[in-house]
């Protein structure tokens, strides 16, 4: 409809919560509502360059087939770089399923922006130009995990840590209507509270796995015979202060540049790392749109109200 006004999408930032995402976009654009604008942030930046380069559908795919081990391939104990995540093999997976290593991220169908951050000055840094796929990595490098992102003179990070729902992103590509996607809404109080911590005793999955490859290391850390006085686990730890951190930024940058509809998937029982659970996580995001719509409807096409 010529009338119809310029739709943003703003996909926020969650790590495996950002599965979510794919099904927010696969229902809206089964309901006829097409974004014009697409921002990202972290994961919110892969699945939104996925969808704008036409590989959202082998994304999924991949997702909903793929194990726990599937996912842990891609980290590494290797103590001379600055992350656990092998930067190889997340390139291959990036360029077999996001976007090709050759694609710039002005050269996509429609605008995009993918959000990271400077690790020197803590500047939040917006996508202009150069390689999509190096943007998506740099948008979800989230330190400790992911190595940093050299972009010209700049080393680049998780664009989580300042912007986790980019709304200003979207706002300041000329969007009329923002569509943002907060992954965190219900992740920080009564649902943290709800849950047991879990101690490294317990972690099981990617931390055995990375205890394999180094044993002689990690051994002395996982002998607690109390389970009272053991601490949380080291991705227990991360994972929560991660949620805490963005819960409070994302609720400082959207108070002060609000988005028109904020879907907030109910992503609770998905924890940072559970890749395994993309199905739920798809699933939830598609009812998000479900509750959302008759609001959604009206503001996107005014004339028929």
């Amino acid at each position: 409809m010529a009338n119809s006004p310029k739709i943003g999408l703003a996909l926020g930032s969650g790590a495996s919560r950002g599965w979510s995402h794919v099904g927010i976009i696969d229902a809206l654009v089964a309901e006829g509502i097409e974004p014009d604008i697409v921002c990202g942030t972290s994961v919110g930046a892969m699945v939104g360059v996925s969808y704008l380069a036409g590989n959202l559908d082998r994304l999924k795919e991949w997702v909903l087939k793929s194990s726990r081990a599937d996912v842990y391939r891609f980290f590494d104990i290797k103590f001379s770089q600055s992350g656990f995540v092998n930067v190889g093999r997340l390139d291959k997976f990036i360029h077999d399923y996001v976007v090709d290593k050759d694609t710039d991220i002005d050269a996509l169908p429609k605008p995009c922006i993918a959000v990271a951050t400077c690790l020197t000055t803590g500047q939040e840094i917006w996508s202009r130009e150069g390689k999509a796929a190096r943007w998506v990595r740099a948008s979800m490098s989230l330190p400790g995990l992911f190595a940093p992102v050299r972009e010209d003179d700049r080393w680049l990070v998780d664009g989580g840590l300042v912007n986790p729902v980019p709304v200003s992103a979207c706002r300041a590509l000329g969007a009329e209507i923002i569509i943002a996607v907060n992954l965190n809404s219900d992740i920080v109080g009564k649902a943290l509270k709800q849950q047991e911590v879990v101690t490294a005793e317990e972690e099981e999955g990617l931390l055995r796995y990375l205890k394999q490859q180094a044993r002689e290391v990690s051994s002395s850390l996982f002998d607690w015979e109390d389970k009272d006085a053991a601490p949380p686990g080291l991705f227990s730890v991360v994972s929560s202060a991660i949620n805490i951190f963005q819960d409070r930024i994302t609720r400082s940058r959207m108070a002060g540049d609000p988005a028109d509809i904020v879907l907030s998937p109910r992503l609770c029982d998905i924890g940072l790392l559970e890749f395994g659970k993309a199905a739920e996580a798809i699933e939830i995001g598609e009812k998000s749109v479900e509750r959302a719509l008759p609001e959604i409807r009206r503001l996107v096409n005014p004339a028929k109200e």
